[in-house]
């Protein structure tokens, strides 16, 4: 099948670089933020048989630890990432909280783990920024054993996230320069269309392929809007080049575009995602 593609030293150096110190600096916020999606994918692994559990794209580490501290000694959580400043910080959370987590800093497509290690698989939003899909899901189907659960939650289209692209579009007529999301192309989105998901997955070689929406209420405090918008995703990427006038600019229109989801000290808004499920049946690897 044809997927674009994208460098992956594209999404090395965004993600070692200002993102991923981004998604460190926001951790607190953006865990509260996601949590019901964490929620989903701990409750998953309580309902399933996971006690060797792999975290793709686990970022700082919430829903790998979460894992681990659900499965204590009769089990592990391991986390991967791409990015360094975010496994860095979230190996500090682990040895903070003395939770048994392990993390590693490698590209999940490439990296060589050993085979049918895992009895299920996990992420949260961290599937999407692979260069080549199929590669990707081939390597974590080696690394499942027999039987192991394919379990991740993915964005849906931007049309159906409207909060998530707000920033960039109010901001676009004072920034031309703003990056233009890629249809299909590694990113947030990358994953809006199920068939294509269901497609990469039966050529990786798993089966049971189940994709249903879901659409989850999401909230985050008001006082950390602007912290937000200004610096995530592509505003965030580029808004620190522009000149003080222009930038204050951007952030005033910016935050009234916002203002449709601002409730008294409450920011809420509805993520229209897909929870996809699969199995990795012996023969298919």
């Amino acid at each position: 099948m044809k997927v674009t593609r994208q460098s992956d030293e594209d999404q090395m150096t965004l993600w070692n670089g200002l993102a991923g110190r981004a998604w460190v600096e926001a951790q607190e916020l953006l865990d509260s933020m996601f949590k019901p999606f964490e929620d989903l994918l701990v409750e998953a692994v309580f309902a399933g048989s996971g006690r060797q559990v792999l975290d793709v794209g686990c970022g700082t580490g919430s829903t790998t630890l979460a894992v681990a501290r659900l499965l204590g000694a009769k089990g592990r959580g391991i986390g991967i990432d791409i990015s360094e400043p975010m496994i860095t910080a979230a190996r500090v959370r682990a040895d903070r909280e003395s939770t048994p987590a392990r993390f590693i800093c490698a590209n999940a497509q490439d990296h060589v783990f050993e085979p049918a290690s895992f009895d299920m698989i996990i992420s949260r939003f961290g599937v999407m920024f692979f260069d080549d899909f199929v590669r990707a899901f081939t390597n974590l189907r080696r690394a499942a054993k027999d039987g192991a659960e394919l379990r991740f939650i993915a964005w849906r289209s931007p049309a159906e996230n409207p909060f998530m692209t707000t920033a960039e579009r109010a901001a676009a007529p004072l920034l031309p320069n703003i990056p233009p999301r890629r249809p299909d192309a590694p990113g947030q989105f990358a994953f809006a269309d199920p068939r294509r998901v269901g497609l990469i997955l039966e050529e990786s070689g798993w089966a049971e392929i189940d994709i249903r929406p879901i659409d989850v209420a999401c909230t985050l405090p008001e006082k950390e809007l602007v912290r937000y918008l200004t610096r995530l995703g592509p505003l965030g990427r580029i808004l620190h080049e522009a000149d003080d006038r222009t930038r204050t600019q951007v952030i005033e229109t910016v935050r009234a575009a916002f203002e449709p989801y601002v409730h008294g000290a409450e920011v809420r808004f509805t993520a229209a995602c897909w929870r996809v499920g699969a199995r990795a049946l012996p023969g298919r690897a």
